[in-house]
């Protein structure tokens, strides 16, 4: 992989008023021959210019495409003679289709690889910048934790769990422990004990790695009595070492360690890691990937559609637990850097005339930094908007090249809002896909123009389709998202008894061989995407199928509300019974929900979207329950207010925001 030179050229001009699918940006000519994508396009005999034929190709002859990924991004190891197999235990071709069978790879050499001087990471924390460390100092630390988890007796196959930060500890601890082929379960700090049962509980871990306190917006949080809880719920207490004390010192730091990680290699479905669903309405779901299937996926990912080359730095503020932490670690593989973010985004600081929200922090680490691709979330850039804050304005941010964002759908106005108030000439990536892929369906690209409110392409190796109520595919209209061809990081199982199983009555019992993701999608006529949301949360009154984001587009734009969230509530109890919107509102200061109120919003869902979006009831709430990794819990405000528990508060940022809705819906009316 070779840098290119700049291929941006400046925004249309000012996008503020913009309208679905108006073009924000267009890529530079010479993006077409230096940009990492057009190379790889044009190594296998195709034309850059002409997208839909290279991703045609990449899934038709798709064993082919991920080889030929394998060479073009250098992967380290032994690739072996054969490009795909059956595994006829799995079961039909979705999950039985195998892979390079024949490979042989270590994912932390595939990170850990290039020249030991160049910037591998930067930590950061609520003061900003904290540490730099180049390469060789990065291998140096995981050598010394990759011994240390020898000694305790970890080998291939074995799990350690974490409970960290986004620190260099992190970092360490999830390299050191896939280097010895152990599979890494990475839980946040700020899961309550039961949340931290739920998902540590499942994996039955070797060693346990843990701080004792984090911090969040200028508070300490001690966790020891969390952890404890999580110890004495195993029924085989693992090792304990702990972060910051002399347990890590005592493990991980030991003088008999050798310089360098020694790198076993394992085959291509070799476990990597495990990722726990939100689990909002249930106990997490336990997600195996596997080595190959993450190392090829992010590095498509981050090569091709984001075209991060060596030298760039990614950030992405998102906590260990979320799929994005792992994600833009694998930026390394790339011969990139990943800015690790403790803390929290927007912290809150003591001033003279007050408290205040500290919204340009996460833009200053960027400049610190030098961020050339810059990870958000739409809630994030929400709050940016309604404080009035433009980044664009403020820092500098000579070094981006990209913002991407993910988490939920980017309205129209929010992609119009970026290249306003962040920076003109750029690429913004809407992405999509989730935890159970580890990786995106539908992304950016630096060959595609950016149009307001869709993410830009379908990617490289996946076969997407939407499908209508017959299941016919559909252009231009809502439907199921399906994915119709196998690829390599669809999971190897979901953890516990019956996985495989599991795996499959989850993405494949309604169409069998086609993995249904559970997102309410359209494809356009120019083939990019949009999300309306899940289908579990999806509206559905008179039997009209409604994407959530569709209302909150509408609703949040209205001065008068500072966050919403709505859901369908069954006007019966019989299989089948209509149901009514209800929309709760988050006021913003000063303002009341009177009838004035109501009749306003009524009035611009029924113009701006339908009629039958408009909420048969709108009440006001103190607070919007999210999950920690900043996703709104449409799922778990439907139980309450149905009659049902919602089994795992633990897994909210804020569970005692659901107390109002247990109020208001007590009777489940």
């Amino acid at each position: 992989m070779t840098a290119g030179t700049p291929i941006l050229e400046a925004a249309a001009p000012s996008p503020s008023a913009v309208r679905q699918g108006d073009v924000l940006w267009r890529p530079a000519e010479n993006a077409f021959a230096e940009s990492a994508l057009a190379r790889f396009a044009i190594g296998q005999g195709l034309d850059p210019r002409r997208y839909d034929e290279l991703q045609a190709w990449s899934t038709s002859s798709r064993a082919e495409f991920w080889a030929a990924l394998w060479e073009f991004t250098d992967v380290i190891g032994e690739r072996g003679e054969r490009l795909e197999a059956h595994d006829p235990e799995r079961g039909g071709r979705m999950l039985g289709t195998r892979f390079l069978p024949d490979a042989r790879l270590n994912f932390a050499e595939n990170l850990l690889r290039g020249d030991g001087a160049r910037l591998a990471a930067i930590a950061a924390d609520e003061d900003g910048v904290r540490e730099r460390l180049d390469l060789a100092e990065l291998r140096h630390r995981v050598a010394g934790a990759q011994h240390g988890l020898r000694a305790l007796g970890v080998t291939a196959g074995d799990t350690v769990a974490g409970v960290l930060p986004s620190t260099v500890d992190n970092l360490v601890a999830y390299l050191a422990t896939v280097s010895l082929g152990a599979v890494w379960a990475g839980c946040s700090p700020d899961f309550g004990a039961p949340g931290l049962i739920d998902r540590i509980g499942q994996v039955a871990p070797k060693v346990l790695i843990a701080c004792e306190t984090y911090r969040y917006s200028g508070r300490d949080f001690d966790i020891r009595d969390n952890v404890a809880a999580v110890l004495d719920a195993l029924p085989e207490r693992p090792t304990l070492v702990t972060a910051g004390t002399a347990s890590w010192a005592e493990a991980f730091e030991r003088a008999d360690a050798p310089a360098e990680p020694v790198y076993e290699r394992f085959g291509f479905d070799h476990p990597l890691l495990v990722m726990f669903t939100s689990g909002t309405t249930g106990l997490p779901k336990c997600i195996v990937h596997s080595t190959g299937g993450v190392l090829l996926q992010h590095l498509k990912e981050h090569v091709l559609h984001g075209d991060v080359r060596p030298g760039d730095v990614h950030s992405w503020f998102t906590s260990t637990a979320w799929m994005m932490y792992g994600w833009v670690v694998s930026v390394l593989a790339a011969e990139g850097a990943v800015v690790l973010i403790d803390g929290a985004p927007a912290p809150k600081r003591r001033g003279a005339d007050g408290d205040h929200v500290d919204h340009g922090h996460l833009w200053r680490i960027a400049e610190q930094a030098g961020v050339t691709h810059f990870g958000t979330s739409p809630r994030y850039l929400a709050s940016l908007a309604e404080a009035g804050y433009h980044p664009g304005e403020r820092h500098d941010l000579s070094a981006l090249r990209s913002v991407l964002s993910a988490g939920a759908p980017v309205s129209v106005e929010q992609f119009g809002w970026v290249y306003d108030h962040v920076k003109r000439d750029q690429v913004f990536a809407s992405i999509a896909g989730g935890t159970e892929i580890h990786g995106c369906f539908q992304l950016g690209s630096p060959l595609h123009p950016v149009r307001a409110g869709e993410i830009t392409c379908i990617a490289l190796g996946h076969a997407m389709a939407v499908l209508d109520a017959r299941g016919a595919p559909v252009i231009g209209e809502q439907g199921d998202l399906v994915c119709t061809e196998p690829f390599p990081s669809i999971p190897l199982r979901f953890g516990g008894p019956d996985g495989l199983e599991r795996l499959r009555k989850g993405y494949l019992a309604v169409r069998p061989d086609l993995w249904t993701h559970g997102d309410l999608a359209e494809i356009t006529p120019h083939r990019s995407v949009i999300i309306y949301g899940r289908t579990d949360t999806t509206l559905n009154p008179q039997g009209v199928r409604i994407g959530t984001a569709e209302l909150y587009r509408v609703v949040e734009q209205h001065p008068a509300v500072a966050d919403s969230i709505v859901f369908g509530l069954p006007t019966g109890e019989h299989l089948g019974a209509d149901e009514e919107i209800v929309l709760c509102l988050v006021l913003a200061d000063g303002r009341e929900l009177d009838a004035e109120l109501r009749s306003e919003l009524r009035g611009a869902i029924r113009s701006q979207a339908t009629p039958r979006h408009v909420p048969a009831r709108i009440v006001a709430v103190p607070a919007v329950p999210y999950t920690i990794n900043g996703k709104k819990v449409e799922s778990a405000v439907r139980a309450i207010a149905s009659g049902r528990p919602v089994s795992n508060r633990g897994s909210l940022a804020n569970p005692e925001a659901l107390d109002a809705y247990a109020e208001l819906f007590g009777d489940g009316r």
